[in-house]
């Protein structure tokens, strides 16, 4: 994989110019995307730009956030050739750090469950995960150093997971939505994905200029907080032996480890964030769904099918679970500094026809909290399992930093 750390200190010092960054970024695109599958649309004229802190770094853009430059398909037919008259503010953001946008990476249609054709760059057999999997599948190939994804229940985490990359599923609204696909405005989150924390923690700096999210080079020793999500249902022998594994290395490297069970009110809003994102996703895709309905990718039409009779007083009421779990889980996070949890049932299922199950990342999207993807192991068929670093809402840094303690104790 491509480390952005390592271009920014190559291009800082002289050794390779953003031209050629660019290029050879290109050339990574030309030799692996005939197979992976990562790209929908490459920008052809695309240069490296001469100054900002992210120059020189090609970023794949997950195609449900606008472009200008390209066209924003979503992954439905429905939005075939559709150009968005602007850019989102995210991909804005990218651009005055100094990146350059190479292309436009697969999402599943509308970011909900109908999968693309992308494949695992690790096995061709099984799913990079999504709905951002061309983002995941790109960095994961070595293709671009930094992409970006959305998660409304596990679309950053889990193909982070699957594909071995490192990933931030922000604090909430850390990175607007404005010009990303609504399908949830109390879930939908852009994500970034890199070669490993560090790298996320720069490309999310740049983005914010919030320079206290890079991970200082000397990291403290964490007090963590294991959970194993009981109530999302017993993982994968290849899950828990990930838990387990990132768990023992980080306390041999220092880090206080203990575990920890959730408050009931926390199992409660895993339970009713269906009804949060269901209910959202009838008005988030009243045209769609009213306009078009035969058009609509079928097993997202399937879901809203069933999910018709949700109504505003059930929605009322898993929004107050909601909040007393978000005050529930701030005072559990005052007793240790971060939680590690499953990212992952386990590693990636066999073909395409699913994208993985996303219990383990629903309840911290529904929650707000940043959430860190770490790769941890490599099961059988050469596919990556990885582990969730969390910290409180707002603290992206010490989750980053964390997260970032965790990766340097699994590689000792």
């Amino acid at each position: 994989m491509i480390s952005l750390a390592d271009l920014q200190r190559r291009i800082a010092s002289g050794e390779l110019s953003t031209d050629v960054a660019i290029t050879q970024t290109r050339d990574a695109i030309a030799a692996q995307d005939k197979t992976i599958g990562a790209f929908v649309r490459l920008d052809e004229t695309a240069r490296g730009q001469q100054a900002g802190p992210l120059r020189g770094i090609a970023v794949g853009i997950k195609d449900i956030i606008d472009t200008a430059d390209l066209p924003t398909e979503m992954g439905a037919a429905i939005y075939r050739g559709h150009r968005p008259r602007a850019d989102a503010p995210v991909v804005m953001a990218l651009k005055q750090a100094g990146a350059t946008i190479i292309g436009k990476t697969t999402t599943t249609a509308f970011a909900a469950n109908d999968p693309t054709a992308t494949l695992n760059p690790h096995n061709h057999a099984h799913t990079p995960g999504g709905s951002s999997s061309g983002s995941a599948a790109a960095v994961a190939a070595g293709m671009i150093p930094l992409a970006l994804g959305t998660q409304t229940g596990g679309s950053v985490i889990r193909p982070a997971s699957f594909c071995g990359v490192a990933a931030i599923k922000p604090s909430y609204r850390l990175l607007p939505t404005v010009g990303v696909k609504c399908f949830s405005w109390t879930l939908d989150t852009v994500g970034l994905f890199g070669a490993g924390v560090r790298d996320v923690a720069l490309g999310l700096a740049a983005m914010t200029k919030r320079p206290e999210l890079v991970v200082p080079s000397k990291v403290s020793a964490p007090r963590i907080g294991v959970v194993t999500q009981a109530f999302a249902g017993a993982p994968e022998p290849s899950g828990a032996e990930a838990l387990q594994k990132a768990a023992r290395a980080a306390e041999q490297a220092g880090a206080t480890v203990r575990e920890l069970a959730m408050p009931e009110v926390v199992a409660e809003a895993w339970r009713i964030h269906p009804v949060v994102q269901e209910f959202e996703a009838h008005q988030s895709f009243a045209w769609e769904y009213g306009q078009n309905y035969d058009a609509m990718p079928p097993l997202l039409r399937g879901r809203l099918d069933e999910s018709k009779g949700g109504t505003p007083a059930e929605y009322d009421a898993a929004m107050d679970v909601t909040l007393r779990a978000r005050q529930a889980l701030a005072a559990v996070l005052t007793e240790v500094d971060v939680l590690v949890t499953l990212s992952a049932p386990g590693a990636a299922p066999e073909g395409l026809a699913s994208t993985g199950d996303p219990r383990y990342n629903r309840l911290w999207t529904l929650l707000g909290v940043p959430c860190v993807n770490v790769p941890t192991l490599t099961a059988e068929g050469g596919l990556p399992v990885g582990v969730t670093v969390i910290a409180g809402f707002g603290n992206d840094a010490k989750a980053l930093a964390a997260a970032s303690f965790v990766e340097d104790a699994l590689r000792r």
